[in-house]
């Protein structure tokens, strides 16, 4: 929220170095094997959380924010989990519905091969959806609406859709030139790579509409519309993303690649409307409002 990045990201890249070479002593060395993994995630995020939690006491970056713990933490709680409560409500909306599929997977006609084509599938999302998470994650729509600049928060999506959409191009294509050999990184049974070749253009266009997706919800975050986003997951994913999945599955007969299709009738769903609400936005209207929320914030600060 302040703009700090390359903290972040050196912070990111230390705790990466950490745990590639911890991942495989836990795994491989240890006996513990997928126990090990496990492990090595949990003590990578917690050196993670140790670095930042050090840069934010002892940085200089830090002295005009940096506050003794006392009970004036606590003001502002209320209006935090008013944004904070369905924001998380959007993301797991989202997510557990691809989390879903997977169990639905359980139930078709050969389930091992079928779950473990669509966690490829999903693994492979959730990294390639993480450079669009962190696209949507630093747009400055936030601090551009608080300093008052409609024009700027209109720029900053501008430029992040620009990126993104060269980003998801060079990606998708990667992806759909080495379709036949990818499955590769997840799995050695020809069944399974093959099968996820096949899953490839479809995976492919789920990419582009995550990329999507993940700007326009970035927007929403940085608007306070999560409650906006949280109804627009609930309709896209569970009013028509699984039933339509559920239908092409099981009744059509397309199995795992019908499930997918469904998941990505909803994220369709989902991209059409956030683009509408992104592009009907009123931004000077935007910025009055967040500018007012905040004198009130320093009006009640002075009160108190």
């Amino acid at each position: 929220m302040q703009s700090l990045m390359i903290p972040m990201l050196i912070s990111s890249c230390a705790t990466l170095a950490f745990h590639i070479p911890l991942c495989w002593v836990l795994v491989f060395k240890s006996g513990l094997n997928n126990l090990g993994g496990a492990l090595a995630i949990d003590i990578s995020n917690w050196l993670n959380v140790i670095f930042l939690v050090l840069y934010m006491k002892y940085s200089s970056s830090y002295e005009k924010t940096r506050v003794p713990i006392s009970m004036d933490v606590v003001q502002g709680v209320g209006e935090f989990f008013r944004f904070a409560i369905p924001s998380a409500v959007m993301i797991c909306l989202q997510w557990w519905s691809f989390e879903f599929l997977i169990l639905l997977s359980g139930l078709l006609p050969n389930p091992e091969l079928e779950t473990s084509v669509l966690s490829v599938c999903l693994n492979t999302i959730v990294t390639l959806y993480s450079i669009f998470y962190g696209f949507g994650a630093a747009i400055r729509v936030s601090n551009e609406l608080g300093a008052g600049n409609p024009q700027g928060a209109r720029v900053a999506v501008f430029a992040v859709i620009f990126l993104t959409i060269t980003e998801t191009t060079i990606v998708s294509a990667t992806l759909f030139a080495t379709r036949s050999i990818f499955g590769y990184t997840f799995s050695n049974e020809k069944e399974v790579v093959d099968y996820v070749t096949t899953m490839a253009p479809l995976v492919c266009l789920s990419v582009i509409l995550d990329s999507i997706q993940g700007v326009f919800s970035g927007v929403a975050r940085g608007c306070g519309w999560q409650h906006i986003g949280a109804y627009v997951n609930l309709g896209a994913f569970y009013l028509v993303g699984i039933p339509i999945a559920a239908i092409l599955g099981f009744w059509v007969q397309l199995r795992g690649k019908g499930l997918w299709i469904g998941i990505q009738v909803g994220a369709i769903v989902q991209s059409i409307m956030l683009f509408l609400i992104t592009s009907f936005t009123n931004w000077e209207k935007q910025a009055t409002q967040a500018r007012e929320r905040l004198l009130e914030g320093r009006s009640q600060q002075i009160v108190d």
